[in-house]
């Protein structure tokens, strides 16, 4: 008898190519029977939220029968670029989340691909970012902040859960020089996703964290922590106490996007059908509730819109990027 033993990833990723295989029409809407998402990073991060969130309004809305999601941590979410490239034929029925980072981390040379390397699907959201202390932290206000890292700069950490160069360590960087100080001099602490990173602030290990707008929403409605700064230009609807940025005198604003990619070679049919299921999903309510929860901006763009934006960050953040000498 002949034993076959099968890889986890690559059976969940055959059964999700499967599901491409018969959309039906149900309610007006293109359905597909079932989706895989990867997650580049761990649980309770930005990647994992959206990606959570997006297969909760897929589901919801009767646009996808089932949705299932794999977190894959590593290289600074290098691994799962990687695992999507080399397993590519496997792995057509698999979307990819991912952010700002991938192109931050390809021009730091944190992994060797950059989003050239992937099929691009959709940009689908962006979210704020946000500058949080824990709830009995002495901290209330960004002054409070810069007068904290005035007087200790090396006591007065600020955490991300990002490497260091990368996002969260970014936006720290651009908040602190807006506000006057020295980039350089912001002792940063990177942590694997945003649940490590907050789990650090809670217990002191850090003085403020440097994380998306979303992530820090629920865990302040909780009482969890302060959000003490956000990098919009108004006030958001789903935390309207948070103060922004330029209210406190620091003229920075930043917002991260976030999308779909799959794997190389993707049949063009098959992307086509991504890309409208996307579409669909934002005409719908149960979109809207979570987009609203987590206090998202609807930010659409596929295809040849969505690689013109991401060769545009590329260079903008390359540039921010070398001026603060990260490059």
């Amino acid at each position: 008898m002949t034993t076959l033993k099968l890889d986890r990833r690559a059976v969940i990723a055959t059964v999700a190519a499967l599901g491409l295989a018969g959309p039906v029409a149900a309610d007006g809407h293109q359905v597909l029977d079932s989706v895989h998402f990867l997650i580049p990073g761990g649980a309770g991060g930005g990647w994992d939220g959206t990606a959570r969130g997006t297969g909760e309004a897929l589901t919801k809305a009767g646009l996808v029968g089932t949705a299932s999601y794999e977190n894959m941590s590593g290289g600074g979410g290098g691994k799962a670029i990687g695992f999507l490239i080399e397993n590519a034929e496997s792995n057509h029925g698999t979307l990819m989340v991912n952010s700002t980072p991938i192109v931050i981390r390809s021009l730091t040379g944190v992994f060797p691909h950059n989003f050239r390397d992937l099929t691009l699907v959709s940009g689908t959201i962006g979210d704020y970012a946000a500058l949080v202390v824990g709830k009995n932290s002495p901290i209330d206000t960004m002054a409070d902040l810069i007068a904290a890292f005035d007087a200790d700069p090396g006591a007065t950490a600020i955490g991300g859960g990002s490497v260091p160069g990368g996002m969260d360590h970014l936006v720290a960087a651009m908040v602190m020089e807006a506000a006057g100080k020295d980039a350089l001099g912001v002792k940063y602490i990177p942590y694997d996703a945003g649940g490590k990173a907050m789990a650090a602030l809670l217990s002191g290990e850090i003085a403020a964290l440097s994380t998306g707008f979303s992530e820090a929403v629920d865990l302040a409605s909780a009482g969890e922590v302060k959000i003490i700064g956000v990098t919009s230009d108004a006030r958001v609807d789903a935390a309207p106490d948070a103060m922004t940025m330029k209210e406190q005198g620091i003229d920075t604003t930043f917002v991260n996007w976030r999308g779909f990619f799959a794997a190389p070679g993707l049949p063009a049919d098959r992307l086509a059908l991504y890309q409208d299921v996307l579409a669909k999903m934002y005409e719908t309510p149960e979109w809207e509730e979570v987009r609203a929860r987590n206090g998202w901006v609807n930010i659409h763009n596929s295809g040849d819109h969505f690689r013109a934006f991401l060769e545009d960050q590329e260079m903008v953040i390359g540039d921010l990027m070398r001026k603060l000498g990260f490059l």
